[in-house]
């Protein structure tokens, strides 16, 4: 306890270096957090995107979208191959 308190205190906190082989209902809630989270931005900047007269804030918002598309997509793909390593760490 007095070790988690000192770890808290300094800002430190352990790393993973592997993920946990079991996901426990409240890593279920986040994960569902962070994928609506990822659609709800994309959509909200798609939408934005469509009323935006000016260009650049039109590219802006486009871009914003398709980075959280990526983001729901990536998280998507680590839940259907969990025990496979991503494209990007086999290059």
């Amino acid at each position: 306890m007095q070790q988690q308190m000192q770890q808290n205190q300094s800002g430190q906190q352990g790393i993973m270096s592997q993920p946990p082989t079991i996901v426990t209902g409240k890593d279920q809630f986040y994960i569902s957090d962070m994928l609506s989270w990822n659609l709800l931005a994309m959509k909200k900047a798609h939408f934005f995107a469509q009323q935006c007269m000016d260009p650049e804030i039109k590219t802006a918002l486009e871009q914003c979208g398709q980075m959280h598309q990526r983001h729901y997509e990536k998280i998507i793909s680590h839940l259907q191959n969990p025990n496979q390593p991503s494209q990007s760490q086999l290059q």
